[in-house]
């Protein structure tokens, strides 16, 4: 049977969807602010929407991310969860941070540091939230019948994320400093240890979805582990010669930023290796759409785009251009909002006990919301290199370049509400099912 402390999970997913609604307006806002249309500039400037709209998809991430844990380490350790109600005081707070974080952007009230903004106030209680909810899912760990390879990596990557928030916390008068120790957050988190947190919950989404043997699947996840620290770590490197670190280090990023699509080549292979291996009979098709697509468009978003931007001899051209924008939409929605997705879409059944495992609506949330997240990219794409071209090798005026290239924002917004649809599809289908019930959760097999 499964656990009656996984519902828990159920309400994470919910706030995480609620918070990526919110991130596709502001994104919306932004959208129109760059073909001029600033209807809404007074009260929300370009500068608070990008705000938001960043701080947004790293709640909601870790929103889904702490939902997954919730569901699979209860399985994963075949003990329940701890405390419950923990569990929901957790929840709460989190949700209060990111609503004080929205309210505080509106009036100007934050850090300062691009992607860190939220006041300083704030980042202590997300330290006690963050601490709250290790010590609920490493307790449990502890308590469980067994310990498996998955349950560690995914414990041991958030972990290691909460450690890696620290060093954004601290103040350094020197702007060099500050810039260093904030990459170590922005980048080490993104291309290091949330690689982790991938890695253990497509683990577990491969061991219930294709049937393939445990000891096989988890022996892939010690290559991935392997990859990532390799190339994560060191490629952080490439950020750092734009912010008056020593020289060596546009080398050593450049060297160890090239290996870092391995890490994404060994995910892509890894699933579709096993989905190969595997019985290919699990009624919920929709979870093996999002999981097989999150590990291939992982690849492509994160990997080949990453590897192409991130170059030396390229990224000091594109470095801080909408190059950049192309290559973080299609790594974030491919590495980790698909995978939150993938478990949102394997769980969401087993809690509620709706049967209808794989509709025509679930299969349309996917396939449109791709089209439109890849459309996107090729926007971001080509008004990069538009932008580079213009600003950097012709030395043409800032604003006058943004004007130019403000037809490409026009198509954007148009696969932007596409993409749009496919989440509102989504979404529709999360809410059909119902909310959990411990009935559903104790009539369903491991």
């Amino acid at each position: 049977m499964k656990y009656k402390s996984q519902k828990v999970a159920y309400w994470f997913f919910a706030f995480s969807l609620l918070l990526l609604f919110l991130q596709i307006i502001y994104g919306f806002i932004m959208g129109f602010d760059r073909i001029g249309l600033q209807g809404l500039h007074e009260i929300i400037p370009f500068n608070t929407a990008r705000a938001v709209h960043t701080n947004l998809l790293v709640v909601w991430l870790l929103s889904g991310f702490m939902g997954a844990a919730y569901y699979i380490i209860p399985e994963e350790a075949q003990h329940e969860l701890v405390s419950v109600k923990l569990a929901y005081v957790q929840l709460i707070s989190l949700a209060v941070v990111a609503v004080t974080a929205i309210i505080g952007f509106h009036f100007n009230i934050w850090e300062g540091r691009k992607f860190l903004e939220i006041p300083r106030p704030l980042d202590y209680l997300v330290v006690v939230n963050v601490l709250l909810f290790l010590g609920l899912i490493l307790l449990t760990l502890f308590k469980g019948k067994r310990k498996t390879t998955t349950a560690l990596v995914l414990s041991m990557g958030l972990l290691f994320a909460a450690l890696l928030y620290l060093p954004g916390m601290i103040p350094f008068d020197s702007q060099v400093l500050d810039s260093f120790f904030r990459w170590w957050v922005v980048h080490l988190w993104v291309e290091g240890v949330w690689e982790l947190i991938m890695g253990g919950i497509l683990s577990f989404l491969l061991i219930k979805l294709t049937g393939v043997d445990r000891e096989v699947i988890e022996k892939w996840l010690y290559v991935i582990v392997g990859l990532t620290f390799l190339s994560g770590i060191l490629g952080t490197g490439h950020h750092y010669y734009y912010i008056g670190v020593n020289k060596i280090w546009i080398i050593v990023g450049g060297i160890f930023s090239a290996l870092e699509p391995l890490a994404f080549l060994a995910m892509a292979l890894f699933a579709v290796n096993m989905y190969r291996k595997g019985e290919k009979k699990h009624p919920n098709k929709t979870a093996l759409l999002w999981t097989i697509g999150s590990a291939i468009v992982s690849f492509i978003g994160a990997g080949l785009l990453g590897f192409a931007h991130t170059l030396p001899q390229t990224n000091i051209y594109t470095h801080g251009t909408l190059v950049t924008a192309m290559h973080g939409h299609l790594a974030f929605w491919g590495a980790y909002a698909m995978i939150v997705f993938a478990i949102i879409s394997y769980a969401l059944p087993n809690m509620t006990g709706r049967k209808f495992l794989d509709s025509n609506v679930g299969r349309m949330a996917f396939w449109i919301s791709n089209i439109g997240m890849i459309g996107m990219t090729i926007s971001f794409g080509v008004a990069g290199v538009a932008q580079v071209y213009m600003e950097r090798i012709m030395k043409m005026e800032f604003m006058a370049v943004q004007k130019l290239i403000s037809i490409h924002f026009v198509v954007l917004i148009i696969l932007a509400s596409l993409f749009t649809i496919g989440i509102l599809l989504y979404m529709y289908e999360f809410i059909k099912h119902g909310t959990p019930t411990d009935e559903a959760l104790e009539t369903q097999e491991n």
